[in-house]
C-alpha cells in the first residue's frame, strides 16, 4: 500500500508546475522536497499514519485540480486593486520583492551596510573617504 501512495505523490509532483519567478518560495518545489523527505526509501517507506497521508494527498490533489475554483466560481476575475493576474505574478516574483525590500530599507540600515566592512583597515579607509568629501 505504501508503494501506491508513493506513486500517487510522485505523479502529483510531476504534474505540479514549477514557477521560476518564485525561486525559494515555490509551492511545487516545496512539495517535491517534502515528498522526497517523507518517502526516503521510495516504495519501501513505512508510513506511520496512512490516514493522514491520504488526507494530505487528497488536499493537495484538490488544490492542484482547482477544485474550489470550479466549485465556487467568481463572477469576475478582478480584485479590489483592479490588477490582473499577470500583474500580480510580476509583483510577487522573487526579483520584484527583493527590489521592494531594497527600496524600503531605512537610511540607517543603508548607512550600516555601506560602512560595514570586514577589516579595520577598510573601516579606516571608509571613514577617511567620508571625512575627505567636500561639504556643500
Amino acid at each position: 500500500m505504501a508503494a501506491s501512495r508513493y506513486r500517487r505523490f510522485l505523479k502529483l509532483c510531476e504534474e505540479w508546475p514549477l514557477d521560476e519567478t518564485k525561486r525559494g518560495r515555490d509551492l511545487g518545489a516545496y512539495l517535491r522536497q517534502r515528498v522526497a523527505q517523507a518517502f526516503r526509501e521510495g516504495e519501501n517507506t513505512q508510513i506511520a499514519e496512512p490516514e493522514v497521508c491520504d488526507q494530505m494527498y487528497e488536499s493537495l490533489a484538490r488544490i492542484h485540480s482547482n477544485y474550489y475554483k470550479h466549485k465556487y466560481p467568481r463572477p469576475r476575475d478582478t480584485s479590489f486593486s483592479g490588477l490582473s493576474v499577470e500583474e500580480y505574478k510580476l509583483i510577487l516574483s522573487t526579483d520584484t520583492l527583493k527590489e521592494f525590500k531594497e527600496i524600503n530599507k531605512g537610511v540607517w540600515k543603508k548607512l550600516q551596510e555601506k560602512f560595514a566592512t570586514k577589516s579595520p583597515e577598510d573601516k579606516q579607509k571608509a571613514w577617511a573617504q567620508t571625512l575627505s568629501r567636500p561639504r556643500t
